[in-house]
């Protein structure tokens, strides 16, 4: 467990060796499913918080600005100057809005799956339609904690200044959009074209939840992703 700044305990789980990574699960508001080192980037020590208020971390509802402030916790205890940030589906726009207010500890961020930085109607829309065509999979969640997190991002991709943030950053961020995800790419096509240096790919013949589909096909691709991208330095 590790404490963060508010004294709140924190559930941490730690595998492998190496470079550290942090790994930032979906949701908001689900237990850490990738806590599992079959999962994880291979030739690297993997840092898996779980969120406050949900599973073994203690705590409740919050915003994103305690979220970041969580993960710098782990950080700290850690030891650690800079890590990469791995992200899948809502973990990779938490990844974002860490990797923006604290660049200067994001040797690079490596979003999964992401919905975007984005409330569109068009997306959901589509997202609506086919639902139906994705296969359940089965992960325990806090619904308050996701009702936060939710109205915390909404006011979070209103900012005035967000744009220009991005546009702005240093941080070196690769996404993969899986082939067969029922999410619309184009919010992940946007980012990557907004950020000086951004990346974009698509993962063919893999759907939303390959971490659980196609856990191979991951682990190959976040372990060359993660090792692959690092942001400049000045």
């Amino acid at each position: 467990m590790v404490p963060a700044d508010d004294g709140t305990l924190l559930h941490v789980g730690v595998t492998g060796q190496g470079p550290d990574v942090v790994v930032l699960s979906g949701g908001p508001g689900c237990v850490h499913y990738l806590e599992d080192d079959r999962l994880a980037p291979r030739g690297m020590r993997a840092w898996y918080p779980e969120p406050r208020g949900v599973g073994r971390s203690g705590g409740g509802p919050h915003d994103l600005g305690r979220a970041v402030a969580d993960i710098e916790a782990v950080r700290r205890a850690g030891g650690i100057d800079s890590w990469v940030v791995l992200g899948h589906s809502w973990g990779s726009d938490l990844a974002v809005r860490y990797a923006l207010d604290h660049p200067d500890r994001v040797a690079s961020v490596v979003g999964v799956a992401g919905h975007g930085l984005h409330k569109d109607r068009t997306w959901s829309q589509a997202y609506e339609s086919s639902r139906h065509l994705e296969a359940d999979i089965e992960v325990d969640w806090a619904a308050d904690v996701h009702a936060a997190l939710s109205a915390s991002f909404v006011q979070w991709i209103h900012e005035p200044e967000l744009l220009r943030r991005l546009a702005d950053s240093d941080v070196a961020m690769t996404f993969i959009a899986p082939q067969h995800d029922i999410r619309p790419s184009w919010p992940l096509r946007q980012l990557a074209a907004l950020v000086p240096h951004g990346r974009f790919e698509e993962l063919p013949g893999v759907a939303h939840n390959l971490w659980s589909t196609a856990p191979q096909v991951w682990v190959d691709h976040v372990t060359r992703a993660c090792t692959a991208t690092t942001s400049p330095k000045s």
